[in-house]
C-alpha cells in the first residue's frame, strides 16, 4: 500500500489535520524531546547559524531549533499546505522561524545557503530519499552539518507474544504510512554516496507502557487501514482499538520503536 505521507498533497484535508494533531502529540512526548536534544547537541551550531528543516510537518523541531543557542534563523519546508499552515499558527511568537511549502527533493534555495540541515523522521516517507540527501548536501555551506534521525520502523511492535492480533495493526501502519520501514539501516551508505562524511551515529529506544498515547494512535491507524482495505469489518476494527485500550488501562500495554540518529558533515 502507498505511504500516505509520500502523497500528502493528495490526501483530504481532514486526514491531514488528523495527522497534524498526531505529529504534535508525538513531539510533546518527553522521550521524543530527549532524543531530539541528544542528537542536536552533537551538531555544533556556529554563531548566528542559519538552519533548514526538510519535512518539518507542523514545525515542532523547527520551533525548538529557533530557540537553540547560536541559531539565528530557521526555515521549515514541507509538501503539505495543511501542515505548513499549522506550523505558521503555532510559531506566531517565533520571529526567527518561517515555513513554506516545498519538496525536499527539489529545494528552491541556493548552493551553500545553510549552516545546518535537519531531517527528523522524514526520509522513511520519501521515495528516492537519496535526492533529499543530495539537496541537503547542495544547500549546506562547505563544512556544514546534516543531522538525520529516523525510526527503525521494522522494529515497531505492540505484541505481547506470537500471533498477537494487535501487531497486525502495526504491520498495516508499516504498509500504509511508511515508504520504507528499513530505510534507516541504509542511511550511512546513502549519506556517503552523496558526499557526506559521517561523524557520529547513535541508537535511541522509544518505549511506551503506561499512558501510551502515541502508540495507541498507531494501533488506531492500523486498524482503520485494515478496515479501509476490506481486510477486516467494522466490528473487529473497533475491537482491536478497544483491546489496546484495555491493555493500557490494565497496565499490560507494551509499545516499542527503535530510532537512530546520524551526524554528517559536508567537506570543506
Amino acid at each position: 500500500m502507498p505511504d500516505v505521507y509520500a502523497a500528502i498533497t493528495e490526501v483530504d484535508v481532514a486526514t491531514q489535520e488528523r495527522l497534524a494533531a498526531i505529529l504534535e502529540l508525538r513531539a510533546a512526548d518527553p522521550q521524543q524531546r530527549a532524543m531530539l536534544d541528544s542528537y542536536l547537541s552533537e551538531v555544533g551550531f556556529p554563531p548566528a547559524a542559519r538552519a533548514l528543516e526538510i519535512g518539518c510537518g507542523t514545525g515542532p523541531v523547527a520551533r525548538l531549533l529557533a530557540r537553540w543557542p547560536g541559531v539565528a534563523e530557521v526555515v521549515g519546508v514541507d509538501p503539505s499546505p495543511v501542515f505548513v499552515a499549522k506550523a505558521g499558527e503555532l510559531a506566531d511568537e517565533s520571529g526567527n522561524v518561517s515555513f513554506e511549502q516545498g519538496d525536499g527533493r527539489a529545494l528552491r534555495f541556493a548552493d551553500g545557503d545553510f549552516d545546518v540541515v535537519v531531517c527528523h523522521t522524514v526520509l522513511c516517507h520519501v521515495p528516492e530519499p537519496e535526492r533529499v540527501l543530495a539537496e541537503a548536501f547542495r544547500v549546506l555551506r562547505p563544512g556544514g552539518t546534516l543531522a538525520v534521525c529516523d525510526g527503525d520502523y521494522a522494529t515497531t511492535t505492540v505484541a505481547l507474544g506470537e500471533a498477537d492480533p494487535l501487531q497486525d495493526c502495526i504491520e498495516a501502519v508499516k504498509a500504509g504510512f511508511l515508504n520504507d520501514p528499513w530505510l534507516v539501516r541504509r542511511l550511512p551508505a546513502l549519506l556517503r554516496s552523496v558526499g557526506f562524511e559521517l561523524r557520529g551515529s547513535h541508537s535511541h529506544g522509544y518505549l511506551q507502557t503506561d499512558q501510551p498515547e502515541y502508540m495507541l494512535t498507531l494501533v488506531d491507524r492500523g486498524a482503520d487501514a485494515l478496515a479501509a482495505w476490506g481486510r477486516i469489518g467494522p466490528e473487529l476494527c473497533a475491537s482491536l482499538k478497544a483491546e489496546a485500550r484495555r491493555r493500557a488501562e490494565a497496565d499490560e500495554f507494551y509499545g516499542f520503536i527503535g530510532f537512530a540518529s546520524f551526524i554528517a558533515r559536508k567537506p570543506g
